[in-house]
């Protein structure tokens, strides 16, 4: 399902995870792990609601076949990246943030504000107001920045 280098990030995130080092991801490491992020106040109920997307308790084998689940039905990278092409017309790998947060929140499937907020949270803009798709796409597919690597 993975290649080899997946399962190893996969591995890796386990590891950050299991705050506790007990081979378990259990509520309390979600707990710690949220707190590492910076995120504080979360609730018991989005804890146990987490929790409940496993079959039961959660070792590296569950947890990589929760990933499995989850990217299941995931576009390659090169589709995603046609997708954002076609708003590209000069073909420089970067969208300009207003244009792409009207499209995201008139299109389709509407965004709203606070999730295009988030998304530029995650992908911050350059400092010319762009958003690098080319990267973004990339940490959609393999779940790190292209720098990174």
């Amino acid at each position: 399902m993975f290649e080899q280098s997946q399962i190893q990030e996969f591995k890796e995130a386990f590891t950050i995870m299991d705050q506790n080092r007990d081979g378990f991801i259990d509520k309390g490491d979600l707990r710690d792990t949220f707190a590492a992020l910076g995120r504080l106040n979360v609730g018991n109920d989005e804890l146990d609601e987490m929790m409940k997307e496993a079959p039961g308790p959660i070792n590296f084998t569950i947890f990589l076949a929760m990933f499995g689940e989850k990217l299941k039905g995931t576009d390659p990278e090169e589709t995603i990246l046609n997708a954002f092409k076609i708003f590209d017309s000069e073909g420089k790998g970067v969208l300009r943030g207003e244009d792409i947060k009207y499209s995201l929140m008139t299109q389709a499937d509407k965004f709203t504000e606070d999730e295009v907020n988030q998304m530029f949270t995650n992908f911050p803009l350059d400092v010319a107001g762009n958003l690098d798709y080319t990267n973004l796409c990339y940490v959609i597919t393999h779940g790190e920045d292209k720098e990174q690597e």
